[in-house]
């Protein structure tokens, strides 16, 4: 049986998803130190680019190699600038499940980028690895990120109460730790039967600010 994931890449009609790359370096670094990816996620901030490059070439690569998940670098078919980051994370290969994130840079936002990534690597998950549950969990506040989970046919199954850390900037500029709920989301291989024509529906890959 499939314990890790392939390298692979993945074409959607505007993206491609692809192994990161030591060139996505400087790109990396920039996204991951947004101020709301600071704040909605757990990656080290400050985010540099010797981090940037640490997670590219060990931390990412060991992940996938141990069978627990895989980074998937978003970027734009006719420019190639990196506009995201799907990640895949806590893959249980007996149960056929793993976790998705998502995380787009801000200069990216608005166009629709993490719902179409999403579907593409769902739809890759259900097909090509055969699992049969994708699940997302998204902080209570993270309205942006709930949109997406929504939009690619998500279902909320509830709330993890206190379960999140999301982090403040305070007025000496560093960071501090407040908890928030979780609201856990599922994705089963019937639940995205539709969502390219719900897509096309609202006029392609709609413009809400998706940034997670």
């Amino acid at each position: 049986m499939t314990s890790t994931f392939p390298d692979i890449s993945l074409s959607t009609e505007r993206l491609v998803l692809r192994p990161l790359d030591t060139d996505d370096v400087p790109a990396l670094a920039a996204m991951m130190s947004d101020e709301q990816v600071g704040a909605w996620t757990g990656v080290p901030q400050p985010f540099t680019e010797d981090t940037a490059r640490t997670w590219i070439t060990e931390y990412a690569p060991a992940e996938r190699a141990a069978g627990h998940g895989l980074d998937l670098a978003v970027a734009e078919f006719l420019t190639q600038r990196l506009v995201g980051l799907i990640r895949l994370t806590r893959t249980n290969w007996h149960v056929r499940s793993t976790e998705l994130s998502y995380i787009v840079a801000p200069w990216a936002r608005g166009e629709g980028y993490a719902s179409e990534a999403a579907l593409a690597t769902a739809q890759w998950l259900f097909g090509d690895q055969k699992l049969q549950r994708i699940e997302l969990r998204t902080a209570a506040d993270n309205t942006a990120a709930q949109q997406v989970a929504q939009k690619i046919g998500c279902i909320s199954e509830g709330v993890l109460r206190n379960a999140c850390i999301a982090r403040v900037r305070g007025e000496d500029g560093g960071w501090s730790e407040v908890r928030t709920d979780y609201i856990v989301w599922s994705l089963l291989p019937e639940d995205i039967e539709g969502a390219d024509g719900q897509l096309a529906d609202s006029g392609g890959f709609p413009g809400y600010t998706d940034w997670n």
